[in-house]
């Protein structure tokens, strides 16, 4: 498997308990191979005509262009915020054994 058939899914989550409980689910619904949390993070958003200031939590979640749709799909359905952040970034390059090791645990 080639980097380019991974993905690389940025999600913000408004706290730990929220990212925890939905990186999680992706693993164990095989969506995503690997799921870091980073607690800490600050958000400077404008949303609905106001500029927001806040606190969030972000998740790096691993997968593959495969499980990319019911990824989307699940984080859609599970998500507290009405528009969640939810990028998918295609790496170039990778270390082949690890590129394999994602298709492996994200394999149904």
């Amino acid at each position: 498997m080639n980097a380019e058939a991974l993905r690389v899914v940025l999600v913000t989550a408004p706290n730990r308990e929220v990212a925890t409980g939905l990186a999680h689910r992706l693993v164990q619904d095989k969506l995503a191979a690997c799921v870091n949390v980073l607690p800490g993070i600050r958000s400077i958003f404008a949303w609905q005509g106001t500029i927001e200031d806040a606190e969030e939590v972000l998740l790096l979640v691993k997968t593959t262009a495969d499980r990319w749709p019911a990824l989307e799909e699940t984080i859609l359905r599970e998500h507290p915020y009405e528009v969640p952040e939810i990028l998918a970034l295609t790496p170039s390059a990778g270390l082949d054994a690890y590129c394999r090791w994602v298709a492996e645990e994200t394999t149904q």
